[in-house]
């Protein structure tokens, strides 16, 4: 019988590295070209040739644009959920709290605008795998938005538990919003009074 947990030979560790660091290569080529050309005019030869590897190696990871593009839109939000977590103070005030999550959300967006509005416009018309991943990466925010809401000064100055519903009010407005000035060639920091306002009055304590 095999283990249930093998443990990895150094040889089989060097081909997991090799295999990450490829993928790691195409996803970051993916996202030099849409940041220059926009995600509807990249093509695969963009991609590989960004890259500098082949086609070949690209079909080895990817069966295609958009599932390199899911791929990298995955990554994306993890590293955004994970960073908008680690940029609020738990023990801060709650409008504190709110106005760094909201502004930790316009920093992320700000740092890959095209890549954002690629998130927000393009990606929902691409399918059942991009229906999936919207979902998947709405319930992810939830979560963030609702793990923030458990902590003891949300909870104890009644903001939280925040509902699901308020947090998809939420994250609903915050995208839209980022994607309007995105759309009308702003930054993404030129919302961010209005965000936060709109945020605080939204989790604000229901009297």
């Amino acid at each position: 019988m095999t283990a249930a947990n093998p443990k990895h030979s150094d040889g089989d560790q060097s081909v997991a590295d090799s295999t990450s660091g490829f993928r790691h290569r195409l996803l970051d080529a993916l996202a030099a070209v849409i940041a220059d050309k926009g995600y509807t005019n990249t093509t695969v030869a963009d991609i590989v040739r960004q890259a500098r590897t082949s086609r070949r190696t690209f079909y080895e990871y990817f069966a295609d644009r958009q599932s390199c593009l899911i791929a990298l839109l995955t990554d994306t939000n993890a590293a955004n959920i994970r960073a908008i977590g680690g940029a609020v103070d738990g023990r801060a005030p709650w409008q504190t709290q709110v106005t760094q999550a909201v502004l930790a959300w316009i920093d992320r967006t700000d740092a890959t605008p095209t890549l954002t509005l690629t998130w927000i416009r393009d990606a929902p018309a691409l399918g059942a795998s991009a229906r999936e991943l919207h979902w998947a990466a709405m319930d992810a925010f939830v979560d963030l938005v609702q793990a923030l809401g458990e902590g003891e000064v949300l909870r104890e100055s009644g903001v939280g538990p925040i509902s699901r519903q308020r947090a998809i009010l939420l994250l609903g407005g915050l995208r839209e919003l980022t994607a309007y000035a995105l759309e009308n060639g702003t930054s993404a920091r030129d919302i961010s009074d209005e965000a936060v306002a709109a945020a605080v009055a939204l989790l604000a304590p229901r009297r």
